[in-house]
């Protein structure tokens, strides 16, 4: 179990340590977004669904009562905006306002800047990112499953791993690893083997094939469309019906699914006899996460006419709370952060397993020239990789400020900005000493997030100067964080710098002959 172990963590360890890397930003996604917008307008008082409803419904009855549809996008407690949209007669494409709060009026919306944004990380953590989809997906499924069973083996192999979570010893080496190791395992075990169970039930299709083919054969059309089937909208009677107030649709959802769960409205045929209301979910107060809850209501009765949630079988309804537990939507802001904290303790808990597997080994006398090329390889990884990633990412939010705000495929090289500082340090870590590489990975690391607050000030109006005095945390947090972030991995990296100056007392120890395993 502890050979099992110690193997399934080390093959998969770097690309997991991206994994839960991007994973974790993901659960900031939508904030990440709007900080990559720096055009978007300042968060303003948010509005209640019922007044966003009401201002939606007479703007659009005043605009465009003879549109094929209406689309009304409410705002909730993460992103605060709202908007209409709608298509008219014989007209594929659609027009688009959003709501001012302030001036309380529908205006033409704002065209930010062309960006991946947080979602183009968050996308990462299940694709990867160069790849076709599909091999992604393979390659993060199997990198997943070795995870399961790191983390199965490493609870039966360290049988004290309770008794060891209050136990951490300084400055001893291995020792201080392994508990460390230890100790981040076991605070958020429960939230890694969720997290890692859940992952794997995404794509079942994928990962187990064979009783799809069994059933559909190819027609995965047809699977498609039993897990999701479509109710096209009836077509348009010519037979005027007024339509009820939007607020009134609202009120019939709420007693199904709550106050404030309605995410979105979709109206067909509005003013005619034919009209229908679908009504999206949104994940407030809901663990299930389920795509296609939609409640259907006739336009000039209210009567409803069909619940999504009673096409729903047992199974895909355990599979939809493994869904939501995994991306936490339904997560208030103190549940939210608290997911953040976990996957940055699966960073770490990843990070101190695959350092552990180079100090046990710094201190043997058999490598050999084999057994030194393989620790070199790994230990380059580990610096590349545990160090290497955050600069990289710091670089692609400076690639963000920084390109020009007209430059073609601006979000593709924006993400090409992340990769290329990840490989100049990926790069940089194999051709300098390990001890030297850490401090130095670590230090530019530090000064790419340090420094984003005072990036963001020389290029935007977006700045603490602006976002702390209008209350607008969400951009404010996301500066005070990189630059907490960022202090923090100037502080590791300095501390590695003065230990590496000042000899440790072996105590005892015997030290590593010069030129073996280093």
């Amino acid at each position: 179990m502890a050979w099992l172990h110690s193997w399934a963590g080390l093959v998969a360890g770097w690309v997991l340590f991206f994994i839960f890397v991007t994973g974790t930003l993901g659960y900031f996604y939508v904030e990440i977004d709007r900080w990559m917008r720096p055009e978007l307008p300042l968060a303003g008082p948010v509005l209640s669904q019922q007044e966003a409803a009401a201002a939606a419904d007479a703007y659009l009855r005043r605009t465009a009562p003879d549109a094929d549809s209406w689309i009304i996008r409410l705002p909730n407690r993460r992103d605060p905006t709202m908007w209409v949209a709608w298509t008219e007669k014989g007209n594929e494409a659609s027009e688009r306002r959003d709501y001012d709060v302030a001036a309380r009026r529908f205006t033409a919306p704002v065209q930010p800047r062309e960006t991946g944004g947080g979602y183009e990380l968050y996308r990462m953590h299940w694709q990867l990112h160069y790849l076709p989809k599909l091999l992604g997906i393979v390659i993060v499924g199997i990198c997943t499953m070795a995870m399961f069973v790191a983390l199965m083996t490493g609870v039966v192999a360290h049988k004290k791993i309770f008794a060891d979570f209050f136990t951490f010893r300084p400055s001893k080496g291995q020792r201080s690893w392994l508990d460390l190791h230890n100790l981040v395992s076991v605070t958020a075990l429960p939230f890694f083997v969720m997290i890692t169970f859940s992952g794997l039930v995404f794509y079942p299709t994928v990962y187990m094939p064979a009783a799809v083919h069994a059933r559909y054969g190819d027609a995965y059309e047809q699977l498609e469309g039993d897990l999701y089937p479509q109710f096209p909208p009836p077509a348009r009677t010519g037979r005027a019906e007024a339509l009820l107030p939007v607020n009134q649709f609202l009120a019939q959802a709420a007693l199904y699914w709550g106050p404030g769960a309605a995410a979105a409205l979709v109206i067909h045929q509005p003013g005619d006899a034919a009209a229908s209301v679908v009504m999206g979910r949104s994940g407030k107060g809901m663990v299930r996460r389920d795509a296609d809850e939609l409640l259907t209501f006739e336009g000039a009765s209210g009567a409803l006419i069909r619940s999504s949630s009673s096409l729903r079988s047992a199974p895909r309804a355990v599979t939809s709370a493994l869904y939501g537990l995994h991306e936490g939507v339904f997560a208030g802001w103190t549940l939210r952060w608290l997911y953040f904290t976990s996957g940055l303790l699966g960073c770490a808990m990843i990070a101190t397993g695959l350092i552990l597997w180079t100090v046990k080994r710094r201190s043997r006398h058999d490598c050999g020239e084999r057994g030194r090329f393989g620790f070199r390889l790994v230990d380059s990884l580990n610096v590349g990789t545990i160090a290497g990633l955050p600069g990289g990412i710091g670089f692609y939010f400076w690639a963000n400020r920084l390109l020009p705000v007209g430059l073609a495929e601006r979000a593709v090289w924006e993400m090409h900005c992340l990769f290329m500082g990840w490989g100049l340090m990926l790069l940089w870590a194999t051709i300098r000493p390990a001890r030297k590489a850490w401090v130095e990975v670590l230090a530019l690391a530090g000064l790419s997030f340090a420094a984003l607050p005072l990036v963001n000030a020389l290029t935007t109006s977006r700045h603490l100067g602006t976002t702390i005095p209008a209350g607008d945390w969400v951009l404010a947090s996301f500066d005070l964080t990189a630059l907490g972030a960022g202090l923090l991995f100037l502080a590791i990296a300095a501390r590695l710098h003065y230990r590496a100056r000042v000899p440790a007392k072996m105590k005892g120890r015997h030290p590593v002959p010069p030129g073996v395993c280093r």
